[in-house]
């Protein structure tokens, strides 16, 4: 009986976690918006996309025409403000640092002018009287030569903004399908969205992270050499984003978990060590993925390490505790005497830490199991 437990217990299945970019501060950007009329607007829906790394979020104004978003990561974002669906003004490239941050407002009186001001030049070709009055000839050319500049940079922004849209509504469709054919057919739209993306624009890291997510959740769909093919293009995409973004420690994490589900175990401790180097405060769940992974290739006793380093990171992970007496009762030896198992020494404690930190989780009888089969009492 002892033996199928254990037997049990060594195929015991891994929920590998998906960690994103833990943020250990938080920020605050905030601003006002004014009607075409010049007076507080109610109900606009300001949209805040990260784009140093994928983030979105939103809030809407209050009766003031007030916003206000608490809790923000620090980053780069690219703020817009909508009215009844339609995208009125942005805001690009706002810094989102600690410590207090200049508002972020929107005039769409102001908007609206230059909008027509802007249809005008761009349906003749030409300057306005008034615009020209006072320009010398020069002037007039170099001005003329920007317009057009701004036309093609808002012309490729919109291609750019609906090449990003159009990936995370499919990313969301995904994640929301029960149906594998069609969270497959959802999780392909989103990686040709994104591949339009990093065509129209290479340096985007918002495009390729986003593709690795599509290419990961396809693979996931995908068995044989389909599953090969988009597991390899996911953890590309992820090492094009670290190239733009080094420092980025959300990044190494996916590529680890990547490369996990690909059985590259080597390659999956160096992402995840180097998450955890950038970002400390993921560590935590950056060894457990490493354990997951190594459980994964059935290598028990150097799983055992690094769930203990988790714990050593984290000494509440409940899961780490649970997965790291899985593995040392994995060492488990059989008395031949008294025909009990021998398990190395703290195996107990670390299934009693579990019901500890979660009485109710979903190893609770299994950590229970456990420590009856060791003849250990279940403390509660």
């Amino acid at each position: 009986m002892f033996a199928q437990l254990r037997r049990l217990l060594l195929f015991s299945s891994f929920v590998l976690l998906v960690a994103g970019c833990a943020s250990a501060q938080t920020t605050m950007l905030q601003g006002d918006v004014k009607d075409q009329t010049g007076q507080p607007l109610k109900g606009a829906v300001i949209v805040l996309d990260r784009t140093d790394i994928k983030g979105h979020y939103q809030v809407k104004t209050d009766k003031k025409g007030h916003w206000l978003y608490m809790g923000l990561p620090a980053g780069t974002y690219d703020i817009s403000c909508q009215v009844n669906g339609q995208t009125m003004d942005k805001v690009s490239g706002v810094k989102s640092g600690y410590g207090d941050n200049p508002p972020v407002d929107f005039d769409l009186r102001k908007v609206v002018a230059q909008q027509a001001q802007a249809k005008q030049v761009n349906a003749s070709g030409e300057l306005t009287q008034e615009q020209a009055r006072g320009m010398s000839k020069e002037q007039r050319e170099q001005y003329e030569a920007q317009l057009k500049k701004n036309s093609e940079a808002i012309k490729k922004n919109k291609a750019l903004d609906d090449a990003n849209n159009a990936g995370q509504d499919a990313l969301k469709m995904a994640t929301a399908d029960t149906d594998k054919a069609k969270k497959a057919t959802d999780y392909q739209a989103a990686v040709d969205a994104f591949t339009k993306g990093t065509q129209l624009d290479a340096n985007q890291v918002v495009f390729w992270s986003g593709l690795g997510e599509a290419y990961y959740g396809l693979g996931l769909t995908q068995t044989g050499d389909d599953r090969t093919k988009s597991l390899d293009g996911a953890a590309d995409a992820y090492k094009k984003a670290i190239a733009i973004h080094p420092e980025e420690a959300s990044l190494y994490n996916q590529l680890g978990n990547i490369y996990g589900a690909e059985r590259k175990i080597p390659e999956a401790t160096d992402a995840l060590n180097k998450a955890a180097q950038l970002d400390p405060t993921m560590a935590a769940k950056a060894y457990y993925n490493m354990g997951a992974n190594l459980v994964n290739s059935g290598n028990y006793q150097q799983a055992g390490d690094f769930f203990k380093k988790a714990i050593a990171a984290d000494p509440n992970y409940a899961d780490a505790h649970f997965q790291y007496g899985v593995c040392l009762f994995g060492q488990a030896q059989t008395d031949p005497k008294t025909g009990k198992p021998v398990v190395p020494q703290g195996t107990a404690d670390e299934f009693q830490k579990y019901l500890d930190l979660k009485p109710d989780g979903p190893h609770a009888e299994e950590a229970k199991a456990n420590l009856q089969a060791l003849g250990e009492q279940v403390q509660t």
